[in-house]
């Protein structure tokens, strides 16, 4: 079979504007559960695109930590290669794929650090070995081999009291606050339901989008 033969046609769901919640994020919530329920792994695995200072696009799987109205959150190391940018451009998109559903969800956005107090608390929620692995690892950094990594982690082990690592000042969350928000829902025939939600204001526009 050649790459070209490869296709699926998409028939479990419909989706209509006439059905769908007048707030984004509550129908976020609906497919977020309905997701959850369905043992995807890693349902909370989304593509993370940002942009370079040249205007190149960078993708990258980073997970979902939480959401509310206000945006959706997730951590990372704010010297890495998306933290330097999202420092140039405080623009950026999220894509989740929910295969088993033959559901997308595209969010574009503002992005802006969200608090000590929150990044603090999530920081501390983590597993001992992710915790260590934050001072050790110099994200997007080039090093020589893993053994740089392997050092790095002994040396903070020995530094640190595992019962309280404290949180390097480069490592924190980020969250998305959404001017658009699409819900795209796999047809037959490649004519998917597209669900656009467009902010305006305090309010949310809703459109349906060609496939």
């Amino acid at each position: 079979m050649s790459i070209a033969d490869i296709r699926k046609d998409y028939q479990l769901k419909s989706l209509s504007e006439h059905e769908v919640d007048q707030n984004p994020f509550a129908q976020f919530s609906v497919w977020w559960n309905e997701a959850v329920q369905s043992d995807i792994i890693e349902v909370n695995a989304m593509a993370l695109s940002t942009v370079t200072s040249t205007g190149k696009p960078s993708s990258r799987i980073v997970l979902l930590k939480g959401y509310d109205e206000q945006g959706f959150v997730f951590f990372t190391n704010y010297s890495s290669d998306k933290g330097q940018q999202l420092t140039q451009n405080h623009f950026a998109a999220l894509l989740f794929f929910w295969k088993e559903l033959e559901r997308q969800v595209r969010i574009e956005g503002v992005v802006s650090k969200v608090s000590e107090e929150e990044s603090d608390a999530y920081f501390n929620s983590r597993p001992v070995g992710s915790r260590l692995g934050a001072w050790a690892s110099p994200q997007s950094q080039k090093i020589s081999d893993r053994e740089v990594l392997n050092n790095e982690l002994m040396k903070f082990t020995e530094q640190f009291d595992q019962e309280n690592i404290p949180r390097p000042a480069h490592w924190g969350g980020y969250r998305v606050k959404p001017t658009r928000i699409e819900f795209w829902q796999g047809r037959s025939n490649r004519l998917h339901d597209r669900i656009l939600y467009e902010q305006d204001n305090d309010n949310w526009q809703i459109s349906r989008l060609a496939p």
